[in-house]
């Protein structure tokens, strides 16, 4: 019997507030443990949650961008449960009254564009920090962070609509665009301003029917999401197909093993004793503040790709690619207007400095090749100075020691030569040197052309002019 899976996604995203939800805590990340804390997100007897104006401003647009329904009345409710992280014992989160339900965003397939149902988005507060033994002077005791506790997060929890893990792979990097886009969330997965976790469920293809499923948590990257899916989606065919049966669960992806393990049994809504929070009132949003709100919203990605398209003339795919982040798409459009050629810079942008960014995990933020300094390069090969080839070695260098294309060039005598009486004596010497490719040439064997070039720029260490070369090597033929 063939399988196929369900899975839906549940998103964690740090709002870039600079205080916490309900207290006036900093959330910046990195401080010394429980620097970052106070009686409110410490839980402490008799105090009041104040809720923060911009964390719900935050929500709204991430709502608005992915075409949701804003209620105009919501309430915050107490999720309770026991972990050490957690102070209170309890967690401030929206239950029957989220802020927001029933949107969608588009996500490429091999098939085309697919629209993903957004169930709802709501507010919630993160809890703390666990840190385990091992990093630790005692190895067997684990110590909890506050600091986390408290810091304003949204939850966008997807319809079921998800087939692969490529497809839930591909959501979340258009979702992470967005947030980044509307400078909600920074989208750091390794320092947990962004985590997901998935519901899996497999079912006979064809039926309209879901399986039991598996929740898996613990994903700290795209690629760790991927694996984790396809490992408890074969893992559930495989129980099936044995007779045996899955269970309801939360289950931990183990990176190292690369397998799911048992963690608890999964909880159910009553299992929190979901009430309505006592201490926070009702919130409600007019509609003027909706609207002020969609006026500011800005540039999203997929209108960003459009625009690429029209106003560059570069094809989609390099306009997906380069709109994938918001810092990509300003380094792309800063090194256009330094050096008007869009095909061009994206090529170099696309394949020559993401390919070195890439081999060492880093996102264009931490690009030691400035648009201004790749814009110089350009200049450099568009002037003649230097050709394509030694660009390539130059950019390298660029890339190691962030020194500027003229300083390398000049450093290592890389200029290219186009001097046409020095041409002409490399193209003699090679002509008499390859009587046979020439006669060949002669005899109409094109190939032969391009092994003569290949020859005088051999000769010249790349550095010959490949166009001048080109040109006065037909013409010295042409006139044999």
């Amino acid at each position: 019997m063939e399988y196929e899976a369900v899975i839906g996604l549940e998103v964690h995203a740090h709002l870039l507030t600079r205080s916490k939800i309900f207290c006036g805590c900093s959330t910046q990340f990195g401080s010394s443990p429980n620097a970052q804390t106070c009686p409110v997100c410490q839980g402490m007897p008799g105090v009041l949650p104040v809720l923060n104006r911009q964390a719900v401003e935050l929500a709204l647009r991430a709502a608005l961008a992915m075409n949701c329904q804003i209620a105009p009345f919501c309430r915050f409710a107490r999720k309770n449960y026991f972990y050490p992280d957690l102070p209170k014992n309890y967690q401030i989160s929206q239950y029957e009254r989220p802020l927001s339900s029933g949107g969608y965003i588009e996500i490429e397939t091999d098939g085309g564009k697919k629209r993903i149902g957004i169930t709802r988005i709501h507010l919630e507060e993160d809890a703390g920090k666990l840190v385990h033994g091992g990093a630790l002077e005692d190895a067997d005791s684990s110590f909890v962070d506050f600091n986390r506790c408290g810091v304003p997060l949204i939850e966008i929890v997807s319809e079921p609509d998800l087939r692969t893990p490529e497809e839930a792979k591909e959501y979340l990097a258009v979702l992470k665009a967005i947030l980044e886009y509307l400078e909600v969330c920074d989208g750091n997965m390794e320092e947990g301003s962004l985590r997901c976790d998935a519901n899996v469920s497999v079912r006979p293809r064809g039926s309209d029917r879901l399986g039991t499923k598996a929740e898996v948590k613990n994903m700290n990257s795209f690629r760790a999401i991927q694996r984790a899916l396809e490992y408890e989606i074969a893992r559930q065919i495989e129980l099936l197909r044995k007779g045996e049966k899955v269970m309801q669960e939360t289950r931990l992806w183990d990176a190292a093993e690369g397998v799911t393990v048992s963690m608890r049994s999964k909880e159910e809504a009553h299992d929190y004793r979901y009430f309505p929070e006592p201490d926070l009132v009702p919130l409600r949003i007019p509609a003027s503040w909706v609207e002020e709100i969609k006026r500011a919203m800005p540039e999203l990605p997929q209108e960003r790709k459009t625009r690429f398209v029209q106003e560059f003339d570069i094809p989609a795919y390099d306009a997906g690619v380069l709109t994938s982040s918001k810092a990509l798409a300003q380094y792309y459009e800063e090194c256009v207007r330094l050096h008007p050629q869009p095909k061009l810079v994206s090529n170099w942008v696309m394949v020559e400095l993401l390919g070195l960014l890439n081999k060492e995990g880093k996102g264009i933020e931490k690009s030691p090749i400035s648009p201004q300094a790749l814009g110089e390069m350009l200049d450099l090969i568009e002037k003649g100075v230097i050709s394509g080839k030694i660009a390539k070695a130059i950019f390298e260098e660029m890339y190691q020691t962030a020194k500027a294309a003229p300083e390398i060039v000049q450093e290592k005598g890389l200029t290219q030569i186009s001097d046409e009486r020095e041409l002409a004596r490399l193209i003699e010497e090679v002509l008499a040197a390859h009587p046979g490719p020439v006669a060949e040439y002669k005899a109409g064997k094109e190939k032969s052309f391009t092994f003569l070039v290949g020859q005088v720029m051999k000769a010249s260490r790349g550095k010959a002019n490949p166009a001048l070369v080109n040109r006065l090597m037909q013409e010295r033929l042409q006139a044999q």
